[in-house]
């Protein structure tokens, strides 16, 4: 006999959870006793075993460092068919007032949603409660780009810097971070002015590689970095996370001009370094002994070149907003900007208001000329 026991605070609450029990057993949707697990339980094999099927590696990475350091110590006890929306928002709270951002808590409830989902999907809960749940409202972001103005102050101030289409390529095409530092020169056919986005640049966190016979470390280190055998970490390229985000770009005939003299450049440093260059990766935008930049480095080399050409601060990724603000102003349809940036929803290039408007005021100003200027009322 499949038994479940349940409890609440008052009769009231447990006759309905018999009743709400009762419900989804008459509906076919009863969990059965032992597949109650508790929500620690669940997501260590939704992590472990089903995640790993189709998600990426800093995908599952990053779920599994969410769930253990916002989720498990607090909600992990709890049974599946136990967890209510209103805990979940109640623990939504208290991470806000112990300090995590509504960005944070946001993604929070999304992996819980998802991992709750595959539960249901499997018949191992009745009822997803995240999809219940509601957290707390994202305000929009503003968006920050640079002006043309300040765009060309950093383009010159960038000519003294070891890769001045790094930054050209950032404000003009918009690539991201890992897409710019992961580009080969197979990428670039500079006779047809073509730039082929395929690969990016990522941080994988280093595993041990000591382990015995039990799978446990035998180094004595706590992190894999520190482990002697450490293994399958460190800079590596991956293959962008989706299909939109492999796309070939036309080069800007500056920009054309500019690689050209930046390779000729680089093989005059390979050709200097003789043995020491690492040839592992043919990139456009290797370090001084060729291998691949870390994107802090590359992020610390974007906040002085910023302030080499005086321009206000921004972050190294308002330089893709400049790069799409700069093409919609021109007027270039949106579903171009879209395959350009690399964007697979229509409600990013909506955040782009201030481009709207200026378009908006254009537009306009074109409609009075059109219709009044040679007017002869």
């Amino acid at each position: 006999m499949d038994r479940k026991h349940l409890q609440r605070r008052t009769k009231t609450e447990l006759r309905d959870a018999v009743r709400d029990l009762e419900r989804l057993r008459d509906t076919r949707r009863y969990v059965r006793t032992d597949d109650d697990c508790t929500l620690s339980a669940w997501l260590e094999q939704w992590l472990g075993t089903v995640l790993p099927m189709t998600a990426r590696w800093k995908t599952l990475s990053t779920y599994r460092s969410q769930m253990q350091r916002h989720v498990i110590p607090v909600l992990g006890g709890w049974r599946l068919s136990e967890l209510q929306p209103e805990q979940l928002e109640e623990h939504y709270r208290q991470m806000s007032a112990d300090g995590c951002s509504v960005h944070t808590v946001r993604a929070v409830h999304r992996v819980l949603r998802s991992a709750l989902n595959e539960a249901v999907r499997r018949r191992r809960l009745g009822a997803n409660p995240a999809l219940i749940a509601r957290p707390p409202r994202l305000d929009d972001v503003e968006v920050e780009p640079l002006t043309i103005a300040e765009s060309r102050k950093v383009l010159a101030a960038a000519q003294s810097t070891p890769h001045p289409p790094r930054w050209s390529i950032a404000l003009s095409l918009g690539l991201r971070q890992g897409e710019a530092l992961g580009l080969l020169w197979g990428d670039v056919d500079l006779e047809r002015g073509e730039l082929r986005v395929r690969r990016s640049v990522q941080r994988h966190t280093w595993e041990h590689g000591c382990a015995g016979s039990d799978g446990c470390p035998t180094c004595g280190q706590r992190r894999g970095a520190e482990c002697p055998g450490r293994a399958n970490g460190g800079l590596v390229l991956v293959a962008p996370k989706t299909n939109a985000s492999c796309r070939t770009i036309v080069l800007p005939g500056p920009l054309r001009d500019e690689l050209a003299a930046h390779r000729a450049q680089l093989n005059r440093r390979r050709l200097a370094a003789g043995t020491s260059w690492d040839t592992t990766h043919d990139l456009v935008f290797p370090t001084n002994t060729g291998g691949l930049i870390d994107p802090k480095d590359d992020h610390r080399d974007w906040k002085t070149l910023l302030k080499r050409a005086g321009v206000h601060v921004v972050r190294l990724h308002d330089a893709r907003h400049t790069a799409a603000t700069l093409l919609l102003v021109q007027g270039v349809d949106i579903r171009t900007v879209m395959s350009i940036m690399g964007w697979t929803e229509m409600a990013t290039a909506q955040r782009y208001t201030h481009a709207v408007d200026e378009l908006r005021r254009r537009a306009a100003q074109q409609m009075g000329s059109l219709l009044w200027e040679q007017s002869s009322f």
